[in-house]
């Protein structure tokens, strides 16, 4: 088998027939679905049993309880008889040469990973998303620039099988799970083939967890903790450490504060800021004089590192004033 591709499934009757249309339509032969079916109370079995009767040699469905986006990716891997693994969310879809592109980059050069760009896909328009590798990657440090630099999502990218000997698997019952599988990931990865096409269609819904405030936007930090425990108890700290200093300072001083001023409540939101300062002088006290920090070749990197050098309430403040203005 030349790709596994697991798809995990909880109430998304309304899209997952497209999904899987558009993968048992891959022009890569000799391609195998794996269909989890995370305890889904909705019509999505109905949907599933469908395809694995009228594709039955390639399409394999599975049931299980519910435990989570995490837990059924994990699960299906164990079924992965594939050369290489993909994954792809069941309200999202794919261009029909996806896979074949993917593949036929991989044994190209005997990739570890290859990634594609991405349409993230609204109601009435379409954005284009780089995957932010714009060329192939094998040299050692330029393959620890992509940790700085990668879009992190799991499911623009197929993997060779055999990175999952690793043991690392997807976090469960957190959200963001996609960035914690990625990093911890990263020190395996020996070399990056990239199609810089956008052969995937993220579609940009009600109620999915970019668009809704929850407490568990905090797993940002709780994730990015056990990453860096991760790379110490493995080995991999030292070597990392410009790296995970960087993205573990942009991650909570940029994305996490900007989820965290979605919430509306400016208390709650000034005590995340608290929390967030905290654990960044906990863990990387120094970060001001990191390299990727310091480095400036353009007026965006400039405004970045300025940004972080002086990250303070106030410039938290301006965050939760711009995204509230967004709102109203």
């Amino acid at each position: 088998m030349k790709v596994s591709v697991i798809v995990p499934v909880y109430n998304v009757e309304d899209y997952l027939d497209k999904c899987l249309n558009s993968l048992v339509n891959q022009t890569l032969k000799n391609i195998e679905i794996i269909v989890v079916n995370d305890g889904s109370p909705d019509n999505s079995q109905a949907i599933i049993d469908k395809y694995t009767a009228q594709y039955p040699d390639f399409v394999k469905g599975y049931i299980k309880e519910n435990g989570g986006l995490s837990d059924a990716r994990n699960y299906g891997l164990q079924f992965a008889t594939g050369e290489y693994i993909g994954f792809v969310d069941s309200d999202d879809y794919v261009e029909c040469d996806m896979f074949e592109k993917l593949y036929n980059k991989a044994i190209s050069q005997n990739f570890d990973m290859v990634v594609c760009d991405v349409n993230s896909v609204y109601p009435d328009h379409t954005e284009f998303i780089s995957s932010l590798v714009n060329s192939d990657v094998f040299d050692e440090e330029l393959l620890k620039k992509q940790m700085v630099n990668i879009y992190p999502v799991a499911w623009n990218k197929i993997y060779k099988k055999s990175l999952f000997e690793s043991g690392v698997r997807f976090k469960k019952s957190v959200w963001y799970e996609d960035v914690e599988f990625l990093y911890r990931l990263f020190p395996y990865v020996k070399s990056i083939g990239t199609v810089n096409e956008p052969l995937i269609n993220y579609v940009q819904r009600d109620g999915a967890i970019s668009k809704t405030f929850d407490k568990r936007i905090f797993n940002y930090i709780e994730n990015w903790n056990g990453i860096v425990s991760y790379y110490k108890e493995n080995g991999f700290y030292d070597e990392y450490f410009s790296e995970l200093e960087y993205c573990y300072v942009r991650y909570l001083y940029n994305t996490f504060i900007n989820g965290l001023a979605k919430c509306g409540d400016f208390t709650e939101f000034m005590l995340g800021v608290k929390y967030a300062k905290g654990q960044v002088k906990e863990h990387f006290p120094n970060y001001r004089h990191n390299k990727y920090i310091l480095k400036i070749n353009g007026i965006k990197s400039l405004c970045n590192s300025i940004y972080f050098i002086f990250f303070n309430n106030l410039f938290a403040r301006i965050i939760y004033i711009k995204n509230f203005r967004k709102k109203s």
